[in-house]
């Protein structure tokens, strides 16, 4: 059971009820963490938003994808991981991939620096270093590709930690969690 009420788009009225219907376009249906974080009209406009803005990003659909995969499965967020699992099967990500980047990893070495670089932000909570940054520069990214990949993170973290937090039913197809723990220093 939720610990909000999930509300109902045509219960919604304003500008929520204009994101519920945007997003009932997207995606055929409002899913349960819209209709939780429909409670505050602010939030839901400040997630739909971000979501928006990501979807026309230089890291496109397939690479934010999996970074949501990384981040839900190091989170244990299980909501995450179902919904973003099914939205890269839809940008075109096999099932292997996708599993692969649960646990950070990727057969691509350029894929796999960027998600160890976002299980980084995750696991020491932004703190990294120039370091970390020049080597996602040798792997060929831009800061612009950079900076981008910190604000996924943090709207990654922002989908979890309401879906978590608020105990949102999963409407997806459940995908096991691998758990991905935090490398020990």
């Amino acid at each position: 059971m939720p610990n909000v009420t999930l509300i109902a788009r045509e219960d919604a009225t304003g500008a929520t009820a204009e994101h519920l219907d945007q997003i009932a376009g997207a995606f055929g249906a409002v899913p349960a963490m819209f209709r939780a974080v429909a409670n505050s009209p602010s939030t839901l406009a400040s997630m739909w938003g971000a979501f928006g803005a990501f979807g026309e990003g230089s890291l496109g659909p397939q690479l934010s994808e999996l970074i949501a995969v990384a981040v839900a499965d190091r989170n244990s967020c299980g909501y995450c991981l179902a919904a973003h699992t099914a939205l890269g099967r839809k940008a075109g990500l096999t099932g292997e991939q996708l599993s692969a980047a649960q646990g950070g990893e990727s057969d691509d070495p350029r894929t796999a620096a960027l998600l160890a670089f976002a299980l980084k932000l995750v696991d020491e909570r932004g703190q990294t270093s120039s370091a970390d940054l020049d080597v996602l520069r040798e792997h060929g990214w831009t800061d612009e590709q950079i900076v981008e990949t910190i604000g996924q993170v943090a709207l990654n973290i922002f989908t979890n930690y309401v879906n978590i937090s608020l105990d949102v039913p999963v409407d997806f197809a459940a995908v096991p969690l691998r758990r991905a723990a935090a490398p020990v220093a």
